[in-house]
């Protein structure tokens, strides 16, 4: 289950519904898929063939339409990031800077765990979401924020888009942001 860390005053929010309530003071959509239904042995499994991403898809394919068919996401696709990932430090890079979209930044994560860092409005200043399988984001349009991985450095996650491009980030310079 999600957690929520505010960075300005070391505030730690737990429990399902705190964590959505805080979300949606935030704009940040929150929801929560069952990853029990994943065949176990992909549970905790990250690197994956063609055949096992299209399992992954397969099994979560009601909750992504439900999702799509809600918020207008036309298009998804399966990002699966560990230590076996070619350049996963090079990649780290590219997604551990503040940068907005012009669309929403969805993460429904299937395996693993994955830290996304959002400013938010200005009594909250910036906060870290700890997430892990089963957890479902999405970030608005021009909100400032990036993703990382945990400590564990292993992750699997459905990626919504509108834009049928794909991810897309546009950088945001704020000198407020301190990792």
């Amino acid at each position: 289950m999600a957690e929520i860390h505010i960075r300005n005053t070391n505030e730690r929010i737990q429990g399902e519904e705190n964590v959505r309530a805080f979300l949606d003071s935030q704009e940040v959509l929150y929801e929560h898929w069952n990853p029990g239904k994943l065949p176990a042995e992909l549970q905790e499994k990250f690197v994956l063939s063609d055949e096992e991403k299209a399992q992954v898809l397969a099994t979560f394919d009601e909750d992504i339409r439900d999702l799509a068919d809600r918020r207008g996401y036309k298009v998804w696709d399966l990002i699966t990031l560990s230590d076996a990932t070619p350049n996963l430090d090079e990649l780290l890079k590219k997604f551990e800077s503040v940068h907005t979209h012009t669309e929403d930044e969805v993460r429904a994560i299937t395996a693993g765990k994955g830290i996304f860092i959002i400013k938010g409005t200005d009594d909250v200043g910036y906060f870290d979401v700890e997430l892990e399988a089963g957890d479902v984001i999405s970030v608005p349009e021009h909100k400032p924020h990036f993703f990382t991985l945990m400590d564990n450095r292993q992750i699997v996650a459905v990626r919504l888009f509108i834009e049928t491009e794909g991810w897309i980030a546009h950088p945001f310079a704020d000198a407020a942001f301190a990792k």
